[in-house]
């Protein structure tokens, strides 16, 4: 008791993310052992420990103060990874569970307004990556220059999180003067930095916005808000992109999509374009609790996809690659010279810890996959870049069926439209299972578990699996992508265009000429060979 004690005031003594990280390490080395169960339960080591205390986090925004926990990952020998939150304020919020139910995802409540009817106290923290505070500040200053609500935002890419040695792309600094908090980040490069604005009322936002950034918007802005709303809405993926403009003496491009629009990909997958997105490490700076939800729903959903894709053993690098290239197999700009070929090698290399602290705990809490190795029970594990974890899944037919079932709603239906096609099946017994799998029934709560259909399906050799799910993946993103691209002429312009086609061709030329750097663990041949299928 009295180590914990003193590494308690010990943290008080570091800023506020430092002391979440700190604070996450001591949680982690007096976190509750639980007896193994089965192979899926077991590491190769086990230390011995004991209850931990209460870990804060306090990268989540201010509106979700139910939210104050984060822990780093680890094996499922030890189910208490993520360590109980502190007490609340209030007695609505303390009364809450910590851990969401095992059934969370059944039938997730996307009409939710407020954090505290989320699943659990701490649902969804794996979601807010930890940056530097004074870079976090400069990124939120840049969305007070917009009047117009924003009610949901991220920022991504590498102008966010380096994905690779510095780029000889813009050897001038693109920002016309930046905060010395983005400069320092960014080493001086320059980059632009990406933003999504999730928004309640599309054309009454770009009102606003052709009034007071009229400048943002190409020609297409002098036809009104009407016009670019439908322009948004009825045309590729939802979002609109205003690119190559100055905010706060910072270059960035921004993308504006309906939160309906949004909750939808992220839960049903029929585009999979911002879905994709946001499988990877963004910067959330303004948070919703609808959002917040229909995105653990597409986390859990990326790994059970890459589940399918991946053998029985498999390493961090493998899943994590398999992930992050799941939003890259039908970009037609991987087919075109117009995008760095190692880019999805460079972004996990460089990005693992926060690939581990988005994707590990929903990881500890899917009943057939856990980590199996000896590093997993070191007490900094989760920070460290150089740890390639070994983790092992269930192959049984009747559990990776159970992981069709509940795969998101358009791309499942996909799915079993192709296998209908496989094996042949007639189509009033095919209309008839469609019924039976309905995520739609108001009268009661059903419980979403895969039957002979879906177990067939996981029971397909592993190489036409991989193959059919690839197809489907490919099939979806290649409209929403291509659509989006062309749609990017229009609202960009043509000079904003060109300069992002040329941008894009010198970083192709630059990842031609490096190769992608390489992971002092095993290769991830397994990744390669499925963002081939």
């Amino acid at each position: 008791m009295a180590v914990r004690q003193l590494s308690l005031s010990k943290a008080l003594r570091y800023g506020p993310e430092n002391q979440s990280l700190l604070l996450v390490r001591i949680g982690w080395q007096y976190r509750q052992p639980h007896a193994p169960h089965g192979l899926l339960r077991s590491f190769a080591t086990q230390s011995p420990s004991e209850p931990g205390k209460a870990t804060g986090y306090s990268d989540l925004p201010s509106d979700s103060a139910s939210s104050k926990t984060f822990s780093s990952p680890s094996s499922r020998s030890s189910r208490s990874s993520v360590s109980t939150p502190a007490q609340s304020p209030s007695s609505k919020a303390s009364s809450r569970p910590n851990k969401p139910p095992e059934d969370w995802d059944d039938n997730p409540d996307l009409t939710i307004s407020a954090f505290s009817q989320l699943p659990s106290s701490n649902f969804g923290v794996n979601q807010h990556m930890v940056i530097n505070d004074e870079f976090k500040e400069a990124l939120r200053q840049i969305l007070w220059q917009f009047r117009a609500p924003i009610r949901y935002a991220f920022a991504y890419g590498s102008g966010v999180f380096p994905q690779g040695k510095a780029s000889s792309v813009s050897p001038e600094n693109l920002h016309s003067s930046p905060s010395p908090a983005i400069s320092k980040v960014q080493k001086g490069e320059g980059k632009m930095i990406d933003f999504i604005f999730g928004v309640s009322y599309t054309q009454h936002w770009h009102s606003l916005n052709l009034q007071q950034h009229r400048d943002h918007y190409s020609a297409v802005g002098s036809l009104g808000s009407s016009f670019v709303s439908r322009i948004q809405d009825k045309w590729g993926a939802g979002v609109y992109f205003n690119p190559y403009v100055t905010v706060n003496g910072t270059l960035i491009k921004y993308g504006v999509v309906n939160l309906d629009t949004l909750c939808r990909d992220l839960s049903e997958w029929d585009t999979l374009y911002l879905a994709g997105r946001l499988q990877k490490p963004v910067k959330i700076l303004r948070d919703d609790p609808r959002v917040r939800l229909a995105n653990q729903v597409n986390l859990i959903s990326a790994v059970r996809t890459a589940l399918l894709l991946l053998p029985s053993s498999f390493n961090e690098h493998e899943l994590y690659s398999t992930i992050a290239g799941i939003s890259y197999m039908g970009d037609p700009r991987m087919s075109l010279p117009t995008e760095n070929p190692h880019k999805v090698a460079n972004m996990v290399n460089n990005q693992l810890p926060n690939f581990r602290r988005l994707y590990a705990p929903l990881i500890e809490n899917l009943p057939n996959v856990a980590f199996q190795d000896a590093r997993c029970s070191r007490p900094n594990w989760a920070d460290d870049p150089t740890t390639n974890a070994t983790l092992v899944q269930d192959m049984d037919p009747v559990k990776r069926g159970n992981m069709v079932r509940r795969l998101p709603k358009s791309f499942r239906q996909k799915l079993y439209f192709r296998y209908q096609s496989k094996f042949q099946i007639p189509q009033l017994e095919f209309n008839k299972m469609l019924e039976e799998t309905s995520d739609e029934d108001p009268t009661r709560i059903k419980r979403r578990q895969g039957g002979r259909f879906e177990q067939r399906i996981a029971g397909d050799d592993q190489q036409a699996l991989k193959t059919e799910v690839g197809g489907i993946i490919k099939k979806t993103i290649r409209w929403a992508s291509m659509s989006q691209s062309i749609k990017g002429f229009v609202t960009a312009g043509f000079s904003r265009t060109l300069r992002y086609l040329m941008e894009k061709r010198q970083k192709y030329k630059q990842g031609r000429s490096t190769p992608s750097q390489e992971t002092k663990e095993k290769p991830t041949d397994q990744a390669k060979e499925n963002l081939k299928a």
